[in-house]
């Protein structure tokens, strides 16, 4: 995409003198491999991170309403993106999580039904009383919605302001992190992911740091990060916009940094995400990875015929697919053990078993990692509409809670992803 003009605009959309101030990469060094090992640029500086995501000494952006809690630091958590429904705080407990996440859609429901009673909302509240610090993302759905971003001055961003503040009023100084955008790039029309995408973020930025510096003037718990980016790892999605979104973070000392979601097909790829945050945002500045999965090498098999061991074991058709096997599961939930050998057996799941383990280590080891959250349960919309051509995002949460029966009171998981989550945390 082209940047609609070589000056550069505000958060108001209105132009200023000089060129546009984007952030350039530190290091033009490659990935090498994918190890933790291997992610080492010159942008991965050492920020004092402790073992264990442990909080970070640097200090706070300066300024009133500066945030008042410690920094987090390499911290994994969980992710329930909008439903929270089969959240359990026992469960999460289980996993040594001590971190929450989950996006509130700022769409007209907020109109009626308001902020406080959104589900996500309310589970972050509830999960802060109960220990748990706690991220939300404000979610801008226009894409789904078939809608134009709204121009500055516009009736449809006042609507939109007052749906923010409606939000702010509810989580500002209660949740520790606010992600301003979800999914910007991919919940826009694809004709308007450049500048206009980015004059709309930036007013939406500057008005909640405006509302925390003019609420909360002696400081605030609520850390602002912009989020999140997605694709990086595909060179046609490296634009001028996203690296306009990389410089707004890097001038504003109130935001601390964004957030990527790197759904990928291999680590490799992953890396070329991490890459491209880290050699280019400024010192001081972290990213968050509210969202990572490996859902696009699932999706690559899902036509696959199905292991012969596993056909031999229970007795399947040795025609039947990967996807009929999960439909099955979903329709009839499996014993643990039948559900664990489905996967371990898989040839394209067994060699990617240590996959968290490795991509968190891959985060970490850049110094810039903030919190990291993966998905916690399989929710109803990874079930819905299931066939041979849906996302399989049912295969990434830690507990397989629709697609294993519960035995003797405890909840299915995917045992690979359960176990490495809860060594990450003593890592």
């Amino acid at each position: 995409m082209r940047y609609e003009s070589s000056a550069r605009t505000d958060a108001s959309g209105t132009p200023s003198t000089g060129t546009p101030s984007l952030a350039r990469p530190t290091s033009r060094r490659r990935l090498l491999g994918v190890s933790g090992a291997a992610l080492l640029t010159a942008a991965c500086s050492a920020t004092g991170r402790q073992p264990g995501g442990k909080a970070s000494k640097q200090p706070d952006p300066k300024g009133s309403s500066a945030p008042t809690a410690e920094a987090p630091d390499g911290a994994l958590g969980v992710n329930f993106n909008e439903d929270p429904s089969n959240l359990d705080f026992t469960e999460m407990k289980a996993l040594s999580a001590k971190w929450v996440r989950g996006f509130v859609p700022m769409t007209d429901e907020l109109d009626t039904l308001g902020a406080p009673q959104q589900r996500a909302v309310v589970k972050l509240l509830d999960a802060s009383g109960n220990g748990f610090r706690t991220i939300l993302s404000m979610k801008f759905p226009f894409q789904t919605h078939a809608r134009p971003l709204p121009k500055v001055g516009s009736p449809e961003m006042e609507t939109q302001l007052k749906r923010v503040d409606r939000v702010l009023a509810a989580v500002m100084g209660k949740t520790d992190i606010l992600t301003i955008g979800n999914e910007p790039f991919l919940e826009t029309m694809k004709d308007e992911r450049d500048a206009r995408l980015n004059v709309f973020y930036e007013y939406i930025a500057e008005h909640v740091i405006a509302y925390r510096k003019r609420e909360f003037p002696q400081g605030c718990r609520t850390r602002l990060y912009m989020g999140a980016l997605n694709h990086l790892d595909r060179k046609e999605e490296r634009t001028q916009a996203t690296e306009r979104w990389v410089a707004f973070v890097n001038r504003k000392p109130e935001i601390e940094g964004l957030d990527i979601h790197p759904h990928v097909d291999s680590l490799q790829a992953a890396g070329q995400y991490v890459q491209y945050v880290v050699s280019r945002l400024d010192k001081g500045k972290k990213f968050l990875a509210t969202e990572f999965s490996l859902v696009l090498l699932w999706q690559k098999h899902m036509h696959d015929p199905i292991p012969t061991a596993y056909a031999e074991k229970y007795k399947v058709p040795p025609n039947t697919r990967v996807w009929q096997v999960i439909g099955n599961a979903i329709k009839k939930p499996f014993p643990q053990e039948r559900w664990d050998d489905f996967l371990t057996m898989s040839p394209w799941f067994a060699p990617n078993k240590d996959y968290l383990t490795r991509q968190v280590q891959m985060f970490r080891e850049t110094g810039k990692l903030a919190v990291a959250t993966y998905g916690a349960v399989q929710i109803e919309s990874m079930q819905t509409g299931w066939g041979p051509d849906k996302m399989p995002w049912i295969i990434n949460p830690l507990y397989a809670n629709r697609t294993v029966r519960e035995e003797n009171g405890r909840v299915g998981k995917t045992t690979v992803w359960y176990d490495s989550f809860r060594a990450l945390q003593d890592s």
